[in-house]
Parts: structure tokens; C-alpha cells; sequence
């Protein structure tokens, strides 16, 4: 967009010499103009009676200047004051060829021009960048002196070129200049001539008049130009970021990225690539021009190719000729059939991280001109927010698709509430379940379904803040009336970034009558057990007491293992039918006052005869003054004897087991350790459950219902159960019971 004259006065970023620097420039002009012209009277425009009185060469030097200030006091295109800067100087010194540099703050080059002849020529810097840095031109300004060359032949501030035989403009003399402005160089200019000894030192102090003259103009045209480019640029961001943010569908983002970016860069080819986070590669996603389709798709490592290099090093660059740039990767034009000549590439941030890559190929002017990097590097970083946001709102809305997939497919009737209960929404198992239609259910309360329970759930929902899920069991009425049996689930989920309550209500009736049938059928089986079991011990007993028996030892040790073993099997029967009773939430009824010295000296005689049979050792540490435990007796007798009875399993013969029990606070602490394995930490919880067994080598063969029991029946006395163990180190069962209340 064109900009008046007057921006780059009024610019935030640029602006004109003020007064001081103008009057420090003027006084330096004066005294290379005392220097050129003697002490002579200085005019802004010659006058009659100035003409009588100089002579030629001087009445024309300053004529000269007069007409570089008029020529140059309204121009303000950088190219068209570099054109008559060089012009008027080749004429009054009568140079052929001659050259002008811009450099910027930094000493940079910028802009730069060339005539020869009457050709004029822009767009040079890099022709001139060689003899910036290593010629005449270079050594001027690092000198910040005006220089005169007599012969370029002999002087070794000439960069030496080839020219072609018989080539008849060969540099031979030269003068150059700085160019001013406020102590610093802003540019310089160079003249040339075929023959040597072709200027003079008079003429070299009027190329630096002129310099003097042109340094200001110099300044406030690269200044207008600058402004005129940083306009172009914020306006090509503002047109890309209107352009991009249109939308939050990720294809219409990429679209809106490829477009604007053509639009800003006048280029054949832009394509984009993003950052796999699964492998790490570079994943073409868009992509425009006459191969986009060979091209989307395409994946790069990290570091190959300029995207590549772009994407591993977060900068940006330009390659003016991709050919001759070693990161520049060929197969994809070798496979596509394309031809790169240059290229543009710049990173993708989000929030700090490179994300992808933004790349353009060959401009249709040409080349790519130094707004190139700034516009490519702007649009990138409007490209990285826009396409996260893209894919966050995919992400969401598929979040929400999957959501309301599982939501309204769901086996379970779900509820969605308010915290005040009142129902938002209802899947269509819930309609189901309910009879309600939808509408209706919309209008009433959760604890219309059914009974809320406050102990969960707190009064006003308030445990739900916790984020934790309660569960518990209820019955759910439904239009008709009916009752179901239900185990709720409740939890704070976020819907739409509100907090709402999500209620989960599974029908367990079909559970319900499989346990009571499960019950009863094991209750039946172990009542069924218990009385030929009982005969067998009856038996046993009395054949103990036989003569024939207790004469012969071997009969003797046959009856003794015979009743050993129905004992074992007692105890199980026994303690199967206490787990079914603990399962089913019966309380434990046969409590008194037990001490727990006389318990552990039980469970030690049941298992002695083994424990000595393997050469086992087992030591006991238990104060007689511990105080006593309110229990059923025979069901701890079984849990100490089962954990002794393990601890014998897996401990090898010459091995120690030791029971110990101890006051903590108002618990007995009552613990059975061995010599085993060990048990690996991952195993702690789960050796509790029915019908788990540790998978030890060589480890004892069982129904893994022992610590089963264990746990249900310590948990049902109000106590707690559980193992210290590591592997190869042996195993710490560890149990705690209530002591007994003391009563007056």
C-alpha cells in the first residue's frame, strides 16, 4: 500500500535528522567546501554578481551542487536519487562507468545501483558485495575518507577483476566517497574511468561534495522505503492473519496459510509441513502449484532438506539458488519433475515450539527481496496459533463425537445432573430402563429415580467435589412403579466446561439371583460336607483309642495322618462357609474376649508336626500381658493357623517361622514371618484375592482360598491384613485386631 510523503517524517519506528544533526552535517559540509572552494562566499543558489566573481571551474562546481540539491530535495524513491546521484557526478567529472552502495545501521548493504554508460542498473547489491568487502568501495568506508585512484593497476586498495580480451572499459582510475549523515556512513560512491590518471584531487573533493549533498537525500529515501516496506509487510501480515483465522476446520486453515502466503509472496509453489509427534518426521499437510498432490504426504527426518533444517535449527533462510546450497535436498524435484531455483522457509511456533514448517518456492520476479524472510517468518508464527487451535478443536469436537457415542450407546441408564440434582440429560438406556420419555426425565430429580445415599455422596454432593467416583447400592423406580435393584456410580464430570454430575445406575437384579442362588448352593454343598466329614473324625477318634492301634506304630502314624488331614479339610469346609457368610455382609456372631497368647499357641500345635517333619524352626514372641481381642475365636485360630500353614509351604527345610504379637495403641498387631522367597511388590494386593497364587517356581500347589479368608475375616473383626515382603528377603504377614473394651 502506497504511503504520502509525509509517513516516513511521522513513522514510530524511523525518522528525519532533527535540527542538530542537520546543522552538524551543514558545518561539516562547509568545511570541505572552504577546503574545495577557498574562502569564498557559500550560497544555497548562485546569483549574478557570485558568477562574475568566480571563475569557470568553480561557478560550475557550484552549480553543480545547486542542481544535485534542487534534484534531489523532492525525491524521495531511493532508486530514482541513487539514478541522479550517479548520473550528475559521471557528468561533472566526466567518469564512465560509477556505482553507489546503501548500507543500513549496521553497515550493512541494502540497496545499491550501476551505470554504465547511460545503462542504468538497480537491484546490484550483490554484484557489489565483493568489492564492499575487499575493494575500494570496502576500504572507503572502513576509513570513512574519500579515496583517489590514479591507477587501478598499482594500487592494492583496487579489487582485481577478470574482463574479457579487448574489453575496452577496463577500470584504470577511480575516486570514491562516503556518504554522511550524522557521524555515520549511510553509503558510497565510486567512479570509474578506462584510462588512468583520469580524476583529480580537485575532482575527488567534488564527488565528495556531492556525497555530502546526496547523503541526506540517501537517508530519507531509504527511510521512505523502509516505511513503504515495513507498510507492505504489516499489511501482508494483517491480510494473513484476516485471512487464516476464518475458521477453526483445520483443512480451511491450511487453505487460508497456502493462500495468503501466495498472495504475500508472489511465488509459484508454497507448501506446508508439520511435525509428526508419533515419530518425530516432517509430515507434508498442504500444499499449492502444479505438483501439490505428489508433494502432500511427503515425509522428511529431521534435517533433511531445508524444511528439514528449518524445522532442527527453528531459523529461518532464503536461498537465492537452492542448486548451489548444501541443504538443499533434490529428490523431491527428482520425483516430482519440478524444478527448485529458490527458496524461502520458515519455522511454525506454538507457544515457544517449532510445530512445523512454511516454505516457498521460486518467485515470479525472480528472486526473493529482503521483506521476503520478515513476511515468511510473520505469517509462520500466525500459522503456528491458528492450526493449534484447528487441531484442538478437532480434538474436542471428537472428544465430544466419542462422548456422545459412548454416552448414548452405553449399556447402563447414565444421568446427567445439575449440582442441585435436577436431571440435564438422559441416554436412551436410561429412557428405556425408566419408561420416561426424554423430555419428562429432563424436568425431574436424580432422587425421583432413586434413593440417594447422603453417606456417599454428602449432603448437597459436596464429597463429589473431591473429583473422586462413590458407588453404592440402591433401587431405581421406574414410571410404572416397579422397583430394580442398582449399584449407582456417581462422579463430577466437565460438560461444555461446566461442572455437572454424571450418574451411572447398573441393573444388578440379574446379579442379586445369581448370588442368593450361589449362596444357597454353598451353603448346601459345605452343610452337606460338614456331616460325613464329621463321622470321618468321630471314626478317627474312636479307632485312635483302639488297642490294636495304639500297639502298632505304624497303624498308629496312619491314623494320626488320617486325622490331620480331615482336620485340614475341617478347617477349610469351616472357613468356605464363613467367606460365604463375610461375602454376603452377615455379621460375625460368635465374639467374646479372647487372648491372643492362647490363639497363637494353637495355631503353632496344629502345624508343629509338619513344621518338625521339614526340619523347620519355629520360635514364638508374644507377652503373656497382652490385652485380650474381642472375637470369634476359632475364626482367628484359622487365620493364624493358614498363615502359619503358608509359611511352612514356602519356607525350605532348616528355615525359621516366627509368630510375634504386639501392643499398638488400641489394636494387637499379631504378625507370622518366614524364610521364603519373597513376594514381589506387585503381588502384595493381589495374593488377597480368591483364587490368586503366587507363580514361584517350585511353588506349592493349592485352590488359593487361605489368605482369601485371612483378609475377610480380619476385615470383618474391623481389623486390617497385609504383607512386608521383597524378593529373596522372605515374607512378613502382618494383622491388627481391636482390643477388647474394658467393662466395669
Amino acid at each position: 500500500m502506497a504511503l504520502p510523503v509525509t509517513t516516513c517524517q511521522h513513522s514510530t519506528q524511523f525518522h528525519r535528522p532533527n535540527k542538530n544533526v542537520l546543522y552538524s552535517a551543514r558545518k561539516d559540509r562547509q568545511a570541505r567546501w572552504e577546503k574545495l572552494f577557498g574562502d569564498q562566499p557559500r550560497v544555497s543558489m548562485p546569483t549574478t554578481s557570485t558568477h562574475a566573481e568566480l571563475d569557470a571551474t568553480t561557478r560550475e562546481s557550484l552549480e553543480l551542487l545547486y542542481h544535485v540539491i534542487r534534484e534531489l530535495s523532492a525525491a524521495l524513491d531511493l532508486n530514482t536519487v541513487l539514478k541522479r546521484v550517479l548520473f550528475l557526478s559521471m557528468q561533472r567529472v566526466g567518469a564512465t562507468s560509477g556505482s553507489i552502495i546503501v548500507l543500513d545501521d549496521k553497515g550493512r548493504p541494502v540497496e545499491s545501483a550501476i551505470i554504465t554508460g547511460e545503462h542504468f542498473q538497480s537491484n546490484t547489491t550483490q554484484r557489489l558485495r565483493a568489492t564492499l568487502e575487499n575493494g575500494l568501495a570496502g576500504w572507503v568506508v572502513r576509513n570513512r575518507q574519500a579515496a583517489l585512484v590514479l591507477d587501478t593497476d598499482h594500487d592494492p586498495r583496487w579489487l582485481k577483476r577478470e574482463y574479457p580480451d579487448g574489453y575496452s572499459q577496463v577500470p584504470k582510475s577511480a575516486v570514491s566517497a562516503p556518504l554522511f549523515t550524522h557521524d555515520h556512513v549511510v553509503g558510497v560512491i565510486t567512479l570509474i574511468h578506462p584510462q588512468i590518471n583520469a580524476f583529480t584531487s580537485t575532482q575527488l573533493a567534488l564527488v565528495q561534495a556531492i556525497a555530502d549533498q546526496a547523503s541526506i537525500a540517501v537517508l530519507n529515501a531509504r527511510l521512505f522505503a523502509e516505511s513503504q516496506r515495513q507498510a507492505k509487510v504489516m499489511t501482508a501480515l494483517a491480510n494473513s492473519a484476516a485471512g487464516i483465522s476464518v475458521s477453526l476446520n483445520l483443512e480451511d486453515v491450511l487453505d487460508g496459510i497456502m493462500e495468503e502466503t501466495c498472495q504475500a509472496l508472489d511465488v509459484e509453489v508454497v507448501s506446508l509441513a508439520l511435525i509428526d509427534p508419533v515419530d518425530g518426521k516432517l509430515v507434508f499437510q498442504a500444499a499449492t502449484g502444479p505438483v501439490k498432490y505428489q508433494v502432500i504426504g511427503t515425509r522428511l527426518e529431521m534435517g533433511q532438506g531445508v524444511a528439514g533444517w528449518v524445522a532442527q535449527h527453528g531459523e529461518s533462510m532464503i536461498s537465492q539458488n537452492a542448486d548451489q546450497d548444501e541443504r538443499f535436498d533434490p529428490n523431491t524435484d527428482n520425483r516430482t519433475g519440478y524444478t527448485t531455483h529458490s527458496i524461502a522457509c520458515a519455522p511454525i511456533h506454538y507457544r515457544g515450539e517449532v510445530i512445523g514448517v512454511l516454505e516457498a518456492l521460486n518467485p515470479k520476479r525472480g528472486f526473493f527481496d529482503p521483506d521476503t524472510l520478515l513476511m515468511l517468518t510473520g505469517i509462520g508464527s500466525l500459522a503456528g496459533a491458528a492450526i493449534r487451535h484447528a487441531q484442538l478443536f478437532e480434538q474436542l469436537q471428537s472428544a465430544h463425537q466419542s462422548y456422545r457415542e459412548l454416552f448414548e450407546d452405553s449399556i447402563d441408564p447414565i444421568f446427567i445432573t445439575d449440582w442441585k440434582g435436577e436431571i440435564l440429560e438422559a441416554n436412551r438406556k436410561a429412557v428405556k430402563a425408566t419408561d420416561y420419555t426424554a423430555e419428562t426425565l429432563k424436568g425431574m430429580r436424580i432422587d425421583q429415580m432413586h434413593v440417594v445415599s447422603t453417606e456417599q455422596v454428602g449432603e448437597d454432593f459436596l464429597n463429589l467435589l473431591s473429583g473422586e467416583t462413590y458407588s453404592y447400592q440402591s433401587r431405581m423406580t421406574t414410571r410404572s412403579g416397579h422397583e430394580l435393584p442398582v449399584e449407582v456410580s456417581v462422579r463430577q464430570v466437565m460438560t461444555n466446561n461446566i461442572s455437572r454430575l454424571q450418574w451411572i445406575v447398573r441393573d444388578i437384579s440379574e446379579r442379586r439371583n445369581l448370588d442368593s442362588l450361589r449362596n444357597d448352593l454353598t451353603s448346601m454343598v459345605y452343610h452337606d460336607l460338614r456331616s460325613p466329614l464329621g463321622n470321618v473324625i468321630s471314626s478317627l477318634d474312636v479307632l485312635e483309642t483302639m488297642q490294636a492301634v495304639q500297639e502298632d506304630p505304624s497303624m498308629k502314624s496312619l491314623v494320626e495322618i488320617a486325622m490331620r488331614s480331615t482336620q485340614r479339610i475341617q478347617r477349610l469346609t469351616d472357613s468356605l462357609l464363613d467367606m460365604n457368610r463375610l461375602e454376603a455382609g452377615q455379621p460375625i456372631g460368635n465374639r467374646q474376649r479372647t487372648g491372643m497368647p492362647a490363639l497363637i499357641r494353637d495355631a503353632r500345635d496344629a502345624i508343629l508336626f509338619t513344621i518338625l517333619s521339614r526340619g523347620q524352626m519355629i520360635t514364638t514372641e508374644v507377652p503373656e500381658d497382652l490385652p485380650d481381642v474381642f472375637v470369634d475365636p476359632e475364626m482367628i485360630r484359622r487365620v493364624l493357623t493358614n498363615l502359619v500353614e503358608n509359611a511352612t509351604k514356602y519356607t525350605q527345610p532348616g528355615g525359621h517361622i516366627q509368630i510375634g504379637a504386639v501392643l499398638e495403641g488400641d489394636k494387637v498387631q499379631t504378625w507370622v514371618s518366614d524364610d521364603g522367597p519373597g513376594i514381589p511388590a506387585a503381588e502384595h494386593e493381589r495374593i488377597f484375592e480368591k483364587f490368586n497364587r503366587l507363580n514361584l517356581h517350585g511353588a506349592p500347589k493349592g485352590l488359593g482360598l487361605g489368605l482369601a479368608y485371612c483378609r475377610l475375616a480380619v476385615q470383618g473383626h474391623g481389623g486390617r491384613i497385609y504383607v512386608e515382603s521383597e524378593p529373596g528377603k522372605g515374607s512378613r504377614f502382618i494383622f491388627t485386631l481391636p482390643v477388647a473394651e474394658v467393662r466395669t
